[in-house]
């Protein structure tokens, strides 16, 4: 018997990110290839028309899973029913803006969404933000969504966990799903902490630490940490424009693995409000280990911490906490 049509919302659909998403979603990468979905579009204004493309050329795909598209201008008709909600749009830093600026304005961007949202979604909807500050603006959108559970709100830093991923198989010469349980801590930012001590790769004789493999710790503790911490600024310089394909694989990979469940034995980096674990703040949303099962997220607990990791656990915690200070000064 087919399945019901699951509601996905992108918000800033229009936008670079939302027009890489967008058709992936449809095609079944994000819920499967026997999920059928209708996807809500939502974009400002003055995005309108080209919108309405993006809503043609989902069209001229023909794609068998996509059951309807509704391309919208209004926040109410795009959250309405939703039963997943990835949250593309923000308002990007530009040149001369203060931190604040950029906070003040995202504040009130995912104010109004996560009032439309409480009111409006589908009971248990989930919520992905990658607008950035990723964490932030998914702790302000918890805050004026009291009755979306705080495990149903979450922030991407699953693009972080790939990228590691990626280094790693390049650095060893293996493929990419040879490689699993890195972990990205903290925030989506360049305080970020890409960590590889319990990582592992499968190779012919078993699984193998990816310390025991690299044999570098001093690329392990520096280069490699700073490449995946500045890979979005080498792509904007690379590209001129910011990492849009990467963001909404990653988006996918993160919605799949959260509904549909981890692999056993692997666990995935994802930005959730934090309970303390680890002795990092209680009450910042914080990338964390977690393995997934039943549409429910669970904190790996248990993993050794060394000195250097403890370090980076905390500075990246610590900014944090001034990002929600400074959005919440942003609410007064």
């Amino acid at each position: 018997m087919a399945k019901e049509p699951v509601r996905v919302l992108v918000t800033g659909a229009a936008g670079q990110i939302g027009y890489a998403l967008v058709p992936m979603i449809a095609r079944g990468v994000m819920l499967g290839p026997d999920q059928p979905v209708i996807l809500h579009m939502l974009d400002i204004p003055p995005a309108a028309e080209a919108l309405n493309g993006v809503k043609m050329e989902l069209v001229d795909a023909a794609s068998p899973l996509l059951k309807g598209v509704v391309a919208t201008t209004d926040v109410v008709e795009a959250c309405t029913g939703v039963n997943i909600a990835v949250m593309v749009g923000g308002f990007p830093r530009k040149e001369g803006m203060e931190r604040k600026d950029v906070m003040s304005k995202n504040v009130s961007i995912y104010k109004s969404q996560a009032s439309a949202l409480e009111q409006h979604a589908a009971p248990n909807c989930k919520v992905l933000v990658v607008a950035n500050p990723a964490n932030t603006n998914a702790l302000i959108l918890k805050e004026f969504a009291p009755s979306i559970p705080a495990k149903n709100i979450t922030a991407l830093t699953r693009l972080d966990h790939n990228r590691a991923l990626g280094q790693i198989s390049e650095r060893l010469n293996v493929q990419v799903c040879d490689v699993k349980n890195v972990i990205i801590w903290g925030n989506h930012s360049s305080t970020q902490y890409p960590d590889v001590n319990h990582a592992t790769v499968k190779t012919p004789s078993g699984e193998k630490p990816v310390r025991e493999l690299v044999k570098d710790d001093a690329w392990l503790n520096g280069e490699f940490i700073t490449t995946v911490q500045q890979r979005g600024a080498a792509i904007i310089k690379a590209r001129k424009l910011s990492s849009a394909l990467s963001a909404a694989s990653s988006a996918c990979d993160h919605i799949r693995d959260w509904v549909l469940g981890t692999p056993e034995g692997t666990w995935v980096s994802m930005g959730v409000y934090s309970d303390g674990s680890y002795n990092v703040p209680a009450g910042v949303i914080y990338s964390f280990p977690v393995t997934c099962k039943n549409g429910e997220w669970t904190i790996v607990q248990g993993l050794a911490i060394d000195d250097l990791s403890r370090k980076k656990l905390d500075i990246t915690g610590a900014e944090l906490c001034e990002e929600k200070e400074l959005a919440y000064s942003c609410l007064s």
